[in-house]
């Protein structure tokens, strides 16, 4: 009974040996039927290579949407919050020039000379002309004349509209 066991064991190598060598021996030997079986498959494989391509730009143009989005809303906030700011800026302005157009003259000139020159020339500006007037003649020279250049240049039609 042993030998038979063994003898069965020795054969089993030699069967798998043969059945790894069998699909060995069936490829074809000449170059043809590989061409044959490549172009077969070619259709199939470039159909494969677009639906990736597809899935790979379709998850792009979701994350294109996205960011999209994202800005979009930045931008709305971004408006109201601009929108928010400029009627704060005409309700002070309007405040603004109305306690500048009831103050004297010499006062009115004493503290806009503290103010940053852009704002002071926006409330020279908007003051009747003959209040302007007395106060830019009760500001020391150089400050009225810093003033008068920024209402001069606010004018001017060579400067650009745009705000950049």
């Amino acid at each position: 009974m042993m030998i038979a066991a063994g003898c069965t064991m020795l054969a089993m190598p030699g069967a798998f040996a043969q059945e790894v060598a069998a699909p060995a021996a069936g490829i074809p030997a000449n170059g043809d039927e590989i061409q044959q079986f490549c172009t077969n498959i070619a259709d199939a494989a470039r159909d494969q290579r677009y639906l990736l391509q597809k899935q790979d730009l379709e998850k792009l143009q979701g994350d294109i949407d996205a960011r999209i989005a994202t800005l979009e809303k930045r931008r709305a906030e971004y408006e109201d919050w601009l929108k928010r700011r400029n009627d704060f800026l005409k309700q002070a302005e309007i405040g603004l020039v109305g306690i500048y157009k009831t103050m004297k003259p010499d006062a009115a000139a004493a503290k806009l000379e503290l103010v940053n020159p852009g704002i002071a020339a926006a409330i020279i500006m908007r003051l009747p002309p003959r209040q302007s007037s007395l106060i830019l003649s009760e500001m020391s020279s150089e400050k009225a004349a810093v003033l008068t250049n920024v209402i001069s240049s606010a004018t001017d039609p060579n400067t650009s509209k745009e705000p950049s």
